[in-house]
């Protein structure tokens, strides 16, 4: 049920998917098409606010790496939908985001059936997916230049972040050592983290790239179409990918992103 708002809390709608991305825009989406996986697309956000998100801004951020996911899965019949959240706001303990990250998840599998899932965010996005890693669809995750708090959430009371829902999920971080809007240093440390447990984890690095991985765009996008096919539907990962898995902390963790990555790939 949506909220119905106060004067100092504004209505909000519940989390909803977007239409799917079509991977030939002129020639529209066949929706005869059987669906084997979903990719869930999750926009930034902010720390606090219980204003409804602008579904402009978080399309036009994401629109290309949708478009690009869905042409490289349109053979496996992958669906790709942008989430709309109910509120733009994390709120501390309420983990808004994240909540809103599992409703699309079970609308996915509604709407699709037992398909695996996997999420994909940015910034507070990022955060959220993976946070939501332990709905059971959830196959795999990946954060683009996660926000995370520096003690886990709101005091230090509050602890680090949980990693225990990413057990068994295939987990990728991307992050540009240059960004000044989320510490690169937060994600490391927690990939560190969840390596602990988990060997099917792997963070790249995008050097002198800032906040939107705007420089190596191409690059980025290439890696998560490449990772979350490779999660959902058996494909083989490019060997960058899986040097990253193998390698050992810190190394599998501090992978740089090449230049041309996806151009030219050594299989």
């Amino acid at each position: 049920m949506a909220h119905q708002g106060t004067p100092d809390r504004p209505a909000t709608r519940p989390a909803r998917l977007g239409r799917p991305f079509a991977a030939h825009p002129l020639r529209g989406r066949d929706d005869g098409r059987e669906v084997a996986g979903v990719v869930l697309l999750l926009p930034r956000g902010d720390e606090e606010s219980d204003r409804p998100p602008s579904p402009a801004a978080s399309y036009a951020s994401l629109r290309a790496l949708g478009r690009r996911l869905a042409r490289a899965g349109e053979r496996q019949g992958l669906a790709v939908h942008l989430v709309h959240y109910g509120r733009r706001g994390w709120n501390g303990a309420q983990a808004s985001l994240a909540g809103d990250a599992a409703r699309a998840a079970d609308e996915a599998v509604r709407r699709y059936g037992d398909v695996p899932v996997c999420l994909v965010g940015v910034d507070m996005g990022g955060r959220a997916a993976l946070r939501a890693a332990g709905h059971p669809a959830v196959v795999s995750v990946v954060a683009l230049a996660p926000w995370l708090p520096a003690d886990g959430g709101h005091g230090a009371a509050a602890g680090p972040e949980p990693v225990k829902q990413l057990a068994s999920r295939h987990v990728l971080i991307v992050h540009g050592t240059d960004d000044t809007r989320c510490a690169p240093d937060l994600s490391f440390r927690l990939a560190e983290r969840i390596k602990k447990t988990n060997r099917e984890v792997c963070r790249f690095e995008v050097h002198t790239d800032g906040h939107a991985l705007r420089a190596y765009r191409w690059e980025v996008h290439t890696l998560v179409a490449d990772f979350a096919l490779g999660t959902m539907f058996g494909t083989r990962m490019p060997r960058a990918v899986r040097d990253a898995l193998a390698a050992p902390p810190p190394l599998g963790l501090r992978m740089p992103l090449a230049s041309g990555f996806g151009r030219s790939r050594e299989r």
